[in-house]
């Protein structure tokens, strides 16, 4: 997700229950699906809800510091037109061929999109891959799982190793980090979307052995229905896919200013839209939906959590934390459920703090054996721990939404997490006595 931080004066003026319409916004998010299903689908209903509990915290934190409120503005709209570059120029990218849903070809796609994520980022993976993805198993009746364990690897994991992989450890790049250090990540990285991958294919072959134990013949058939040659159309959006992450490395490195960043954006927008067959559109499936729904609910999640966000940023540095291990779950907690590039800053401003660097210089962490261990520890718990929640990472919401709307029944906000518990957090507790102790 994009950053959208506050300055930490504003937290030493806001009362802790300034907190309480981001926690009913997530409240909303979890339960009104589940109450009133019919009426919550509508992207109209959805900015409804935003409006009444994100305008009121907009406005009342305008009061005590506008340029608060201004910043949080430019971020969503950074965030949201950069979802939505990548949702509409992958759009265009049509993957045919031999991809039959089943457990193997299912976990190879999964593994691409792992190493996808670091090299075009985890929202441009996802969108590259979802679509083929669900047309792969639409023949199968039990798929959630698939979707989910797409959300933990490719919307999440698989974008650890560099800076383009996910926006917290760009921040870091902004701020002084080299570019290739997060490569060093690579054995986290490999243990955790390699125990995802193995664990993806044992209970993906165990369903679809019992699948095609209830409907004989029928599974077996998936392999002559998809004897297609395996071609991409619509190849050009490749070219417009690096143009933006061209323009975010560029305006990072250049230090342009905001709106050149929005502007290129924009044009590659532009370019994939008016280039691109609108059959190729047509043949993915291809609806504004999924990307109206992120900008619906993000629209209320980025208004109401400026106080959270703004209490983090004051007080964060007083949390008492010394050891990596406390750093993984300090900011993977909260990075599950609040913007997790601010949540990254924070973290790393604390461990500056802790040995004494400059907070506006992060690269200064990596002078010390403890430095570099504390700030590998914000990045995995920053970039690994935003699949906790479906609110966890940008990508999360997009790839939920276009499997639904494809006929997938997706889990609910409380039952996503309970896939979250049982298979992630017994992982990351591996990964802390691993890696980290």
């Amino acid at each position: 997700m994009a950053v959208a931080a506050a300055a930490p004066q504003l937290g030493n003026l806001l009362p802790l229950w300034s907190v309480l319409p981001f926690a009913v916004m997530l409240l909303a998010i979890a339960v009104l699906p589940l109450v009133v299903g019919k009426h919550w689908d509508p992207n109209l209903n959805k900015a409804i809800l935003s409006a009444l509990l994100g305008a009121p915290v907009a406005i009342w934190t305008a009061t005590l510091d506008p340029a608060a409120v201004v910043h949080a503005g430019g971020e969503y709209l950074a965030f949201i037109l950069l979802l939505g570059a990548l949702f509409v120029i992958s759009g265009g990218i049509v993957i045919r061929g031999t991809l039959a849903g089943t457990p193997g070809e299912n976990a190879i796609v999964l593994g691409i999109g792992a190493v996808l994520a670091s090299i075009i980022g985890t929202t441009g993976a996802s969108m590259l891959l979802i679509r083929p993805l669900v047309r792969a198993n639409s023949i199968r009746l039990r798929k959630a799982h698939v979707f989910v364990f797409f959300i933990f690897i490719v919307a999440n994991g698989g974008g650890l190793l560099t800076p383009m992989g996910d926006p917290p450890l760009f921040l870091g790049f902004l701020r002084g980090v080299p570019f290739t250090w997060t490569l060093r990540l690579w054995p986290e990285w490999l243990f955790v979307n390699g125990a995802l991958l193995i664990l993806f294919y044992i209970v993906d072959s165990t369903i679809f052995r019992r699948e095609d134990l209830s409907r004989p013949g029928d599974l077996d058939r998936i392999a002559v229905e998809h004897q297609v040659p395996i071609s991409i159309a619509g190849k050009h959006n490749l070219l417009f896919l690096a143009g933006v992450m061209g323009v975010l490395a560029g305006a990072g490195t250049l230090d342009l200013p905001r709106v050149v960043q929005d502007a290129g954006i924009v044009l590659m927008i532009v370019l994939s839209w008016v280039t691109t067959p609108k059959a190729l559109r047509v043949e993915n499936g291809f609806t504004w939906h999924p990307i109206a729904e992120v900008a619906a609910l993000f629209a209320g999640i980025f208004a109401t959590m400026i106080p959270a966000l703004a209490i983090l940023n004051a007080h964060g540095a007083e949390l008492g934390l010394q050891h990596p291990w406390q750093y993984f779950w300090a900011s993977g907690a909260l990075s599950s459920f609040l913007d997790n590039a601010p949540t990254y800053l924070t973290f790393a401003s604390a461990a500056s703090g802790a040995v004494g660097t400059n907070a506006e210089d992060l690269g200064q962490l990596l002078r010390t054996a403890r430095g570099a261990a504390l700030l590998a520890a914000i990045c995995m718990g920053s970039v690994f721990m935003g699949a906790n929640t479906y609110i966890g990472n940008g990508p999360n919401f997009m790839v939920k939404a276009i499997a639904e709307r494809s006929g997938v029944r997706m889990p609910g906000f409380f039952r996503y997490m309970g896939y979250s518990v049982a298979i992630l957090i017994p992982l990351f507790v591996a990964v802390t006595w691993v890696f980290l102790l």
